[in-house]
């Protein structure tokens, strides 16, 4: 629900996504894509690597699945890494 009349509260909503382990996760897939970044050629100079232009990081494991930046990574497009749909319990 959007707040309405009150300030939004940056600081609980940061420590709610600590607390739920969010925060790492994040923290996990920017430095994926800074590595991917910071290997790749970047031809035009917008700090992203030429090959990663509009397209996604996507782990091989996902983070939520346990997964690593160890685990690998690849480049996807955003249709397909956002696709899935993780919470699904595996069988």
């Amino acid at each position: 629900m959007p707040y309405k009349n009150k300030p939004r509260p940056y600081k609980k909503e940061y420590k709610q996504q600590k607390a739920r382990g969010e925060h790492k996760a994040r923290m996990e897939r920017q430095r994926a894509r800074r590595k991917l970044d910071k290997t790749g050629v970047d031809k035009n100079k917008n700090g992203k690597a030429d090959k990663r232009e509009g397209k996604d990081v996507s782990h091989k494991k996902a983070l939520s699945r346990g997964g690593s930046n160890k685990d690998g990574v690849r480049i996807e497009s955003k249709a397909k890494n956002r696709a899935r749909n993780y919470k699904k319990k595996k069988k």
